[in-house]
């Protein structure tokens, strides 16, 4: 086999088999070529299925050996067993076959009927994508696993071992406005590993960013090997699960992974620069950051500038910052000297943190905000400026605070700071009054390239990381 297997076909196939789909009663198969057809899959599709002659609409072989062509892409939904026979009659006829079955090495004794599925799809030239896995994702081939996957394409390529969590990814990243290149869910990992998928997304240049969720590597040197080889080029994203003793137990149940050493990926994460990350959500803020347009930088992030509404928030984000190795420097007395000329309203701050109360904010309807903004990016050149609003006492305490807040978002996206990144965060109390505004602000902050985030703190962690990112590539000359 190719040391690094082209996977074009993988995420951009031209046609399709699905075995599985039922000609009497929906399951996973017909739902999913319902779903190909929905997303606007414009190939060929062939069931697979012992005796209909169609299924779904699509026509139907009794086998792979059957099929009238070579397929780029094999959908498997079958009993485990009963896979294993599938691919081996399917010898020449399937590039790529994803086995969404389990019942394979993540049970007490399915190794052998893994290695043997192993056998069957290279026994026919194909690649194996699983077992125990839920199929892949490519907005701009119009394939997809599931429905409400966002239909625009991306530059956030994802290879996970768990479907479910590549689901929240997906649908939970997608509402906050992460779009990708493709998503992959590889489960077992029997023959396809977490360094093939790496290989392809470093090549691929539709794949800005990188995020990855592991729980097995079964082949720890290559996948060191494809990070050392990426070199910093692009941002890798890496969640491990399993790292605890009792997240390995549930590791082992879920993907028949082998627990290791958290001490081990921090090792990993010195050696080739990758963001380690310990929480789902903590992942999709950084992906949200990453996405974002980066400015050109001559030396990675270390001053930032927090401004918005609210002493205490402020007060924790200064707090937030020192964790993330940000610093939030006092501003200079010439830029004081230039903040004062505005004659700012009492419980006014400029000292950074800046404080904003809302008599302050809703000067101009919102207007002044991009003065104080262009006053602070032209005298103290910040690496990162932070604006913070909390979205329900602003629409509750001024008038017009939906208006005022869209007028900051505004002066923050037309701010002339070069090299520094901008981030948004729209604090909110979860009271339902506040969901319609919170939504149509975050749209327009994302529509204008800013990053939003739920808490300064969020915001803060997730540019430490890229902070700590710069830095590993300074290091290294990058």
């Amino acid at each position: 086999m190719s040391r690094e297997p082209d996977l074009h076909r993988l995420f951009q196939p031209a046609t399709i088999a699905v075995a599985g789909a039922s000609a009497r009663r929906a399951n996973f198969a017909n739902r999913y070529i319902r779903q190909l057809r929905r997303f606007g899959f414009a190939g060929r599709i062939h069931a697979i299925h012992p005796t209909a002659a169609e299924v779904e609409g699509e026509p139907a072989c009794a086998s792979l050996a059957d099929l009238p062509e070579t397929v780029d892409y094999a959908y498997v939904a079958v009993p485990a067993a009963a896979a294993v026979e599938l691919l081996a009659e399917g010898a020449g006829k399937v590039r790529f076959a994803q086995v969404m079955s389990s019942g394979f090495a993540e049970t007490a004794d399915g190794a052998e009927l893994e290695r043997r599925l192993v056998e069957a799809a290279r026994a026919g030239g194909a690649r194996l994508v699983g077992p125990n896995c839920l199929g892949t994702y490519c907005p701009a081939a119009r394939v997809t696993f599931i429905e409400g996957a966002p239909a625009e394409p991306g530059a956030i390529g994802f290879a996970s071992q768990s479907g479910g969590l590549a689901v929240d990814v997906l649908r939970s990243g997608g509402a906050r406005g992460l779009r990708f290149s493709s998503l992959v869910t590889s489960g077992n990992s029997a023959d396809l590993a977490p360094h093939d998928f790496l290989d392809h997304y470093v090549r691929d240049p539709q794949t800005a960013v990188i995020g990855m969720y592991l729980e097995q590597v079964g082949d720890g040197p290559r996948l060191f090997e494809a990070l050392r080889r990426l070199g910093g080029a692009k941002p890798v994203v890496l969640l491990k699960g399993g790292s605890t003793a009792t997240g390995g137990r549930a590791a082992s149940s879920h993907t028949g992974a082998i627990a290791s050493d958290q001490r081990a990926w921090r090792a990993l994460a010195r050696q080739t620069g990758v963001m380690l990350v310990e929480t789902l959500a903590e992942m999709l803020d950084l992906l949200v950051l990453l996405q974002a347009p980066a400015p050109a930088r001559t030396a990675p992030t270390e001053r930032a500038i927090l401004i918005g509404n609210g002493g205490g928030a402020s007060v924790l984000g200064a707090d937030a910052a020192d964790r993330a190795g940000l610093s939030l420097p006092p501003t200079g007395a010439a830029t004081l000297a230039r903040l004062a000329e505005l004659r700012l309203p009492p419980g006014t701050s400029v000292a950074n943190p800046i404080d904003l109360p809302g008599g302050t904010l809703q000067r101009e309807e919102g207007g002044q905000v991009a003065e104080i903004l262009r006053i602070l990016a032209d005298g103290e050149r910040p690496d990162a400026l932070v604006l913070h609003l909390n979205v329900s006492v602003l629409l509750n305490a001024i008038a017009d605070g939906e208006l005022v807040m869209r007028r900051c978002l505004e002066a923050l996206a037309r701010t002339e700071a070069p090299g520094a990144r901008r981030l948004v965060v729209l604090r909110r109390d979860g009271h339902p009054e506040s969901a319609p505004a919170t939504r149509e602000l975050s749209a327009r902050a994302a529509a204008a390239g800013l990053p939003v985030f739920a808490e300064i703190e969020d915001a803060l962690a997730a540019l430490g990381h890229a902070a700590a990112w710069e830095r590993w590539r300074a290091r290294r000359g990058r």
